[in-house]
């Protein structure tokens, strides 16, 4: 724990003494009532604890979802907390979530995803590179058979594997060129056919 924090830990602590102190000499006469109300108390803090601790987890599970609108072939996907677009695309029938990338020139995937999707990294061959901000990595040309966002169908797609590791698949321009608008108005992308 930084020194920071721990003077933090330190002043809510001297806090709630100071503040549980006051209450059970206010209560005395009825200590049983007291700590009744107390433990109840201490239960609605916790669940207020838990429940700002798993909001983010709901927010991106329930909230920041894609809208796809299949008569005019437009998709909204809203910004993410930290600045960026995720959409969440059908590969091959299995739900891949992809970082929206406009600096990636290609569609890559991670090499877990690509696993997932029923592509054996193990038998691919690495002979491209690509430059990254981390460096230079290796990656291997393939394709997938069936890509869908929503009901919007893509059908075969190239694309590329990258032999490290990496927290998130990115869709680049290789993808987005099928569109015929990208734009960002305000908190939304919005990619058109």
């Amino acid at each position: 724990m930084e020194n920071i924090e721990l003077d933090r830990f330190i002043y809510l602590l001297v806090l709630g003494l100071g503040i549980a102190g006051w209450f059970v000499a206010e209560n005395r006469q009825s200590l049983g009532k007291t700590a009744r109300q107390g433990v109840a108390w201490f239960l609605i803090f916790v669940g207020i604890v838990a429940a700002y601790g798993l909001w983010q987890d709901v927010e991106s599970d329930i909230l920041n979802r894609q809208a796809v609108f299949e008569d005019t072939q437009r998709i909204e996907v809203p910004r993410r907390r930290d600045g960026h677009f995720e959409m969440t695309l059908q590969i091959n029938g299995t739900p891949i979530n992809v970082l929206v990338d406009t600096g990636a020139s290609e569609f890559v995937l991670s090499p877990q995803d690509a696993r997932r999707v029923g592509i054996d990294v193990d038998k691919i061959i690495f002979a491209g590179t690509a430059r990254t901000a981390n460096g230079t990595v290796r990656t291997a040309y393939t394709s997938v058979d069936d890509v869908r966002i929503g009901a919007l169908d893509f059908g075969s797609v190239p694309v590329s594997v990258n032999e490290a590791e990496m927290s998130m698949s990115l869709l680049g321009m290789s993808f987005l060129d099928q569109f015929e608008r990208i734009e960002i108005a305000g908190d939304q992308l919005i990619l058109e056919r």
